[in-house]
């Protein structure tokens, strides 16, 4: 499918156009008269995206809500019911503002163009591989783990389905999973847009819907109370399980690798279209996670597992319910792939930057899209790296902690707020920086609310630190 699209109009009867401008470090004191001269120049520089509200909110909330929810039950044990409820929302409000700043943040750059790689040039030009290569690492091991996933549970969906395989073994070989899974998984990570995946982020919502469903069910119907254990509403169980169970639920809500590509593709990205598909997706997980926690809890107690729909005895409704994993995740494997792709591509095109802000160069007359052979070449790297990881590793719980603990981290906290306090000084002198036009500029928000909104940022790293050394810590010295 094609890529976005621009548009071009000239400003005079010239069939040049000028489409790269130098900004040399001593010229940047010019700010705001040297950016109307560069805007003349250029001409009128215009992108539509097409994207839906609605589907702009089904694929971030299908990027958000994966097979993580299965264990937050097993989470809110840990912290008991009441208390998990406020680490949940929690959880959910910091990861909300982390995208909120996203938002923020993109208003400062070309309409089309923006993602961390963009906005690293502009603030940190020298640091940008540093962040690119995190979220490359951080959306590959996401998918590896999916692919664990569809290799660990086709095997049981096959038995609860035919019972005796009989000769036909290879049914439930989880490497024979994987391989015809990736039949499925390959065409669909090829597509270039986003947007392109709002029906299968559809298909993978359903799964969910029928997860929640199943829960709350069993709950309903309470034939797991026999074996329930302790149900705990205000203690909890101890700091070493908390600090165990605390990553899940922080990264459950890590989505902020695709909010940039959201951000590009909907067409209406006004503020309050934008701030609405943060608060749509975020408020919906979070009322997913806290059903699930609270009746997968009240259900088992404290003999609660990882994987609650594993608990349930074999039958029809929990064997569907094993598929919708799979549906889910194979669903869910290109949402990791489309990020790390283009991560990948800004490690390989980063070259050192010797000014302290970078221009981006204007990008008017050429589609802001890899080239095909360079698309492809990098997709199938992904794809058949993240193959054969997931052929040979049958568990990567410790090192996906590790890779969540920093990339997860860093995308979801630390990035956004680093970036958007550095672009956002009022007292920078970049012409970027300086300008805004129309009621939805960066610069719309008064004096006080944007001081505010600075030091909120500031706090919001310093949150993503304590979390990354936390669970660094944690995953060192106390891990099983």
């Amino acid at each position: 499918m094609a890529g976005p699209s621009y548009s071009a109009i000239s400003t005079d009867n010239t069939d040049d156009m000028v489409v790269n401008v130098a900004i040399p470090a001593e010229a940047v004191g010019e700010g705001l008269a040297h950016h109307r001269r560069r805007r003349s120049s250029l001409g009128k520089f215009s992108f539509k995206g097409e994207a839906s509200w609605t589907s702009s909110v089904v694929n971030l909330l299908n990027t958000i809500v994966g097979a993580g929810v299965l264990a937050m039950p097993a989470a809110m044990s840990a912290f008991g019911m009441f208390p998990g409820i406020l680490v949940i929302a929690f959880s959910a409000f910091c990861s909300g503002f982390g995208l909120y700043l996203q938002s923020r943040c993109a208003k400062y750059i070309e309409r089309g163009t923006a993602s961390f790689f963009s906005l690293s040039q502009i603030t940190y030009p020298n640091a940008a591989v540093i962040f690119d290569a995190a979220i490359a690492i951080k959306c590959f091991g996401v998918g590896v783990s999916y692919l664990i996933i569809i290799g660990d549970l086709m095997p049981q969906v096959v038995e609860g389905f035919v019972g005796d395989v009989g000769n036909m073994m290879f049914l439930v070989d989880r490497k024979f999973w994987i391989t015809a899974f990736m039949l499925v998984v390959i065409p669909l990570s090829f597509l270039r847009r986003l947007d392109s995946l709002k029906y299968t982020s559809f298909v993978a919502l359903v799964s969910i819907g029928y997860l929640v469903v199943l829960v709350v069910a069993h709950y309903i119907i309470g034939d797991t109370m026999w074996n329930r254990g302790e149900v705990r509403y205000f203690s909890w169980e101890g700091p070493i399980p908390a600090l165990r169970a605390f990553p899940i639920i922080v990264f459950a809500y890590t989505c902020h690798q695709n909010m940039f590509s959201i951000l590009n593709e909907i067409s209406d990205n006004s503020h309050a279209s934008t701030t609405s598909v943060v608060s749509g997706s975020i408020g919906t997980a979070c009322s997913i996670y806290i059903l699930v926690a609270i009746t997968g809890y009240l259900s088992f107690g404290s003999t609660v597992t990882g994987n609650v729909i594993m608990m349930y005895a074999t039958s029809f409704f929990t064997t569907v319910g094993r598929a919708a994993i799979v549906v889910l995740v194979m669903f869910s494997y290109p949402l990791q792939c489309h990020p790390c792709r283009a991560s990948i591509d800004n490690v390989l095109k980063w070259r050192p930057s010797r000014a302290s802000f970078r221009f981006p160069p204007p990008k008017v007359t050429a589609q802001p899209v890899m080239s095909d052979l360079r698309f492809a070449i990098i997709t199938s790297c992904v794809i058949v790296a993240s193959y054969f990881v997931a052929m040979t590793v049958t568990s990567l719980e410790r090192v996906l902690g590790f890779v969540g603990s920093t990339g997860s981290t860093s995308i979801s906290f630390i990035l956004p707020g680093v970036f958007y306090y550095k672009i956002s000084d009022p007292n920078s002198a970049h012409p970027v920086l300086k300008e805004g036009e129309g009621e939805d500029c960066p610069w719309d928000l008064d004096t006080a609310k944007k001081r505010v909104l600075r030091k909120a940022s500031v706090v919001l790293v310093g949150y993503g630190c304590v979390v990354m050394a936390v669970c660094l810590g944690f995953l060192t010295f106390f891990a099983e």
